[in-house]
């Protein structure tokens, strides 16, 4: 008796569990059928019909400049911010320079110690020379007079030497701009340490009146770019304001690829072609480090 409810109880559960397992299919078949909704931002179509299309990463004109620290040490003042149009030598920062600071007056004095010697070396030597009677004075006694003389000079030159590189590391001490721009980016503060070697740079400088497209052709397709062809570039996620652009140069070195779409299908091993086109930044808000979406246009087919 309890080995014929066993079968029983074991028929109604195998027929419970293919009904469940029936259920489970017939979903998952519902839901792969379905139609994927479509994307949120329709993405930017070719506007030539045939031709390249390529990633690209804004920069300043002439590219970003990364100015650097000339030595380790601490940051005494920072005298811009953000969005600060600068000019061609004009202060950025300024690290701790007060060992310098006091060490100057000191060489500034044994400098003046030396013009002193010199002179009172120099005025023994003139009244030497002035004497008319050579039996008052030897000639080796002059002649060491003057190799003293010249020994004072050279000590004085030496003391208004250490005296100007003293100056000149106080004026290492500030950085200026190398170039005239915009502050893009500002990753230090007073007090803070910085270095040379320091991975990212204390100030991002660049000229942003005009801006510039990296783009990034694969290399595949290199040879099929065209200095003379039309390009446009859209902003991500803004397929309706396409942006004209003029061609600046191509690089003529193929580098590993740098910008990356997040394109799930996409290769990061992949070596591409770099073609630098610019646009004035006018009111549009673009900003450097965006990424675009780029298209070259492709020769006509006959």
């Amino acid at each position: 008796m309890i080995s014929l409810l066993l079968r029983r109880l074991t028929v109604w559960l195998a027929l419970g569990g293919l009904a469940a397992t029936t259920v489970l299919v017939n979903r998952m078949h519902g839901d792969l059928s379905a139609e994927a909704p479509p994307p949120p931002v329709p993405p930017a179509t070719n506007p030539y019909g045939t031709g390249l299309g390529a990633a690209g990463l804004v920069e300043a004109r002439r590219e970003n400049t990364a100015v650097g620290a000339p030595q380790p040490g601490l940051v005494a003042a920072v005298q811009v911010a953000v969005w600060d149009r600068v000019e061609a030598g004009q202060p950025l920062f300024t690290l701790d320079g007060r060992d310098l600071q006091a060490a100057l007056p000191v060489q500034t004095a044994n400098a003046a110690v030396a013009a002193a010697q010199l002179e009172r070396l120099r005025e023994q030597l003139a009244r030497l020379e002035a004497v008319d009677d050579v039996r008052a004075i030897t000639l080796e006694e002059l002649r060491n007079r003057r190799s003293d003389v010249r020994v004072a000079e050279a000590q004085l030159q030496a003391a208004l030497s250490a005296e100007a590189q003293t100056r000149a590391l106080l004026e290492r001490l500030v950085v200026r701009a190398p170039i005239a721009g915009t502050v893009l980016q500002l990753n230090l503060r007073v007090g803070e340490y910085v270095s040379p070697s320091a991975a990212t740079p204390p100030l991002i400088l660049g000229d942003i009146a005009t801006l510039q497209i990296r783009a990034e052709v694969d290399e595949q397709l290199a040879g099929l770019v065209r200095p003379e062809a039309p390009a446009t570039a859209f902003i991500k996620g803004n397929a309706q304001q396409p942006i004209p652009l003029t061609f600046v140069r191509i690089e003529p070195f193929v580098v590993p690829k740098r910008s990356l779409t997040g394109n799930s299908s996409e290769r990061v091993d992949t070596r591409v072609l770099q073609v630098i086109y610019s646009f004035p930044a006018g009111e549009r808000r673009v900003y450097v480090g965006q990424q675009m979406d780029v298209f070259i246009a492709g020769e006509a087919k006959p």
